[in-house]
């Protein structure tokens, strides 16, 4: 037997008389029936899936935030949902209380509810990036996110971290529900679902169909052939599933009556898109003060090819790490062409000599290496020199006696002059605009960056948002940009092109394997 279609159930019952309608509301609210069930088509598919990540959505109205209650309401024990902010929760609050019918067992304040059959469910939000602490150690077997563009990429990672139950019957799930991003900081969805969004990904995923991933040693989601046990490095893992299912207003039943889809329809673009078809490839609306439009970076993007003659190297950036969650990121641009960017894990880099070993056979040409020289960086730069290379300090703070290519406003610090050199570079009016690397986080960095024109003794500058700020708005460090960035800095001694100097490898007589594949990265 075929399952009927939302529009074939919505023509049977609106041929249903008056009577008929009644009856059926009576049979559906009686005595044990289930107060919730998932429709027929997109949500009943995220509903039964196998995926151990679920995202669900796209479009607006496809019966995103119903799926989580009706999760927590049948199939889980103990279930979180989450939004960004407190307030956001009242429309689950009011939702749930028309499903059921009362608000019995809820608590208003601690964001508890006792539902039937013993389950119980969370309200929970986190409207600073550093709010997911407070749900730290706390185990739920079923994590469920509201709109889950509006998070950031380290909120959702470390929340679904205390995914866990002692009942073995009780499955484990995350599952996911949202419409495409509208600012940049939402950009990370796309490339933890780029199987199934991602256009140009080299092997795309079907609507539904399970992938399976495991961390890396550098800690980057790896993709791996099934669900059986990996080895990395020197330990086995486990591999986790992940799916996207796609759904519309046209999927959801007691939408398709109501108009909304023609007020999605008048929607302004891209929002339109957006909302109405689920295009996760339109255009999100840069907030007013964005530095650099999303837009010129896309476009850089997609001017970027492989090189096999890459030409020489003009300066290489590099932002060493600090600890913690940071990566090191070095870019290399050869001109006004950038290489693939190198990230590698904090470990790598803990101190000045592992960040110059790390960093010296990535050098060609004799080219200068601009580096980040606070803290960790200031001793990567003394090490760094000591093998005879070419460095320049680059320290944020410092006051810039430049100004923009207009000549109307100078630079609060360096750090908005290199930033702003970037903006100039990509603009793509210019007579040589730069091609950067397609890379996800490469996008979202030099996206969440702010600025503002502030007084600076009779004139106007620049200043734009520092990176703790970045910190906080992406949930990680803007490793990758800033290594992008100080590669445009004022006062970098760049070699004449004739006048290169042989390479530190060259000059010491060194032609090894693993010089090659750096050159390679």
């Amino acid at each position: 037997m075929t399952t009927p279609t939302v529009s074939e159930l919505m023509g049977k019952i609106q041929a249903m008389t008056t009577e008929a309608k009644a009856l059926m509301d009576t049979l559906l609210l009686a005595g044990d029936a289930k107060k919730w069930v998932p429709q027929p088509g997109p949500q009943q598919s995220a509903y039964h899936s196998k995926a151990d990540i679920v995202f669900y959505g796209g479009a607006a109205g496809g019966g995103k935030t119903d799926l989580l209650m009706g999760l927590a309401l049948t199939t889980q024990e103990h279930s979180i949902i989450f939004r960004r902010e407190a307030v956001q929760l009242t429309g689950i609050e009011e939702r749930m209380t028309k499903i059921l019918g009362h608000r019995k067992g809820y608590n208003s304040q601690t964001g508890v509810w006792r539902l039937p059959g013993n389950r119980v469910l969370e309200l929970g939000s986190v409207k600073e990036p550093g709010d997911w602490v407070k749900y730290q150690g706390r185990p739920h077997d079923a994590k469920l996110f509201d709109e889950i563009c509006h998070f950031t990429e380290l909120q959702f990672r470390t929340l679904i971290g205390w995914l866990r139950t002692d009942r073995p019957e009780i499955r484990q799930r995350v599952v996911c529900a949202g419409n495409p991003p509208t600012t940049a900081e939402g950009e990370w969805v796309k490339r933890f679902w780029a199987a199934w969004l991602d256009p140009q990904h080299p092997n795309r995923a079907k609507p539904g169909e399970l992938r399976w991933y495991v961390t890396d040693e550098k800690g980057e989601d790896m993709e791996v052939p099934g669900p059986e046990m990996v080895l990395v490095g020197t330990e086995l893992m486990k591999p986790k599933s992940r799916t996207f299912i796609p759904s519309s207003v046209d999927d959801n039943l007691f939408l398709a009556s109501t108009g909304y889809k023609g007020t999605l329809q008048s929607l302004p673009e891209p929002l339109r898109s957006q909302m109405l078809r689920g295009d996760f490839s339109a255009g999100a609306a840069d907030p007013a003060w964005q530095l650099i439009p999303t837009e010129w970076v896309k476009a850089a993007q997609a001017r970027w090819q492989p090189r096999q003659d890459k030409g020489p190297m003009t300066v290489l950036g590099l932002d060493p790490a600090r600890g913690g969650t940071d990566k090191t990121s070095v870019a290399r641009r050869h001109d006004c062409w950038f290489d693939v960017l190198i990230s590698e894990p904090g470990i790598v880099t803990k101190d000045g000599p592992t960040t110059a070993a790390f960093t010296a056979p990535l050098v060609r040409n004799g080219a200068p290496i601009a580096v980040d020289a606070i803290g960790i960086g200031s001793s990567a730069l003394d090490f760094i020199q000591g093998l005879g290379l070419l460095v320049y300090a680059v320290v944020g703070s410092e006051r810039s006696d430049h100004m923009d290519k207009a000549g109307t406003m100078r630079f609060r610090n360096r750090r908005a002059e290199m930033y702003w050199r970037l903006r100039e570079a990509l603009d793509p009016t210019a007579e040589q605009p730069i091609a950067l690397p397609p890379d996800q986080e490469l996008l979202g960095d030099l996206t969440a960056v702010r600025y503002k024109v502030v007084t600076m003794g009779q004139g106007a500058a620049i200043q734009i948002r520092d990176k703790d700020e970045i910190r906080e708005a992406l949930g990680r460090s803007p490793d990758k940009g800033d290594s992008v960035a100080m590669t445009f800095c004022e006062g970098i001694p760049l070699l004449d092109k004739g006048k290169r100097k042989t390479s530190w490898r060259d000059r010491l007589g060194i032609h090894s394997q693993t010089a090659g594949s750096a050159q390679a990265a």
